[in-house]
């Protein structure tokens, strides 16, 4: 079964970390082999942004970030896990194992690793 992830980043500064985690998000996801689609909340506003139908279709979600996330309510009744940047940028396994364990948990539940 191929996981379907949606994932939003965003750091304190906007730069940087937010690109960063979402480009490792990125290759750990082609080695893991699942699909993801990733928006990014950044110095640049709302890049690549997550619609509706992204959100239903995806079996997790993943917030990596260290703000208040525009729109965050999207996601409430999904499999989430959040993260912070530096926790998802260090230690990436933790994440991936986050994602393994809600893949089967029900619709609303909610994982915080950070």
């Amino acid at each position: 079964m191929t996981i379907k992830l949606v994932a939003v980043t965003g750091c304190i500064s906007g730069v940087a970390h937010t690109y960063m985690a979402a480009e490792r998000l990125e290759k750990i996801c082609q080695h893991e082999k699942w699909q993801v689609k990733i928006e990014t909340q950044g110095a640049l506003g709302i890049e690549n942004a997550l619609t509706e139908h992204d959100i239903r279709s995806a079996d997790v979600v993943l917030l990596i970030a260290d703000i208040e996330l525009e729109g965050a309510e999207r996601f409430a009744h999904c499999r989430c896990v959040h993260s912070s940047i530096s926790t998802f940028l260090r230690l990436p396994e933790k994440t991936l194992s986050a994602v393994k364990k809600i893949i089967t948990s029900p619709q609303d539940t909610h994982i915080d690793i950070s």
